[in-house]
């Protein structure tokens, strides 16, 4: 019988969230202080997608959360949204300092509705 360290116990759940908005509204460094505990004031924009993952221990069940940062450029929309695939669920980002990364927030959410990312 093998005994698995804490490294490769598999979580009970794993789940996929995606974090979408325009650009500069602050999905990285979101992500940052949630996964790193980590805060970038001069942070460049992301370039296509990255991802981190954050394990909890939610009423003695291990939970992993894959949590992706989408580009919130025009030009990186086609490659991002290709990883709306799977998600369980979406966190829509503004900056409330610039209405217009508000407005955009319904169209943001007719591309999670339009590419089904559930």
């Amino acid at each position: 019988m093998t005994n698995l360290n804490e490294e490769e116990k598999a979580e009970d759940y794993l789940f996929k969230i995606v974090l979408v908005g325009d650009s500069a509204v602050g999905k990285s460094n979101l992500l940052a202080r949630f996964a790193r505990d980590e805060f970038y004031p001069n942070s460049k924009s992301t370039i296509g997608v990255e991802f981190q993952t954050q394990k909890m221990n939610i009423n003695g069940k291990e939970v992993k959360a894959q949590i992706w940062d989408t580009a919130g450029q025009e030009r990186f929309r086609a490659v991002t949204s290709a990883y709306y695939r799977g998600a369980v669920g979406a966190l829509l980002v503004y900056d409330i300092s610039r209405r217009q990364t508000f407005d955009s927030i319904g169209r943001w959410l007719n591309e999670l509705h339009s590419k089904n990312y559930n």
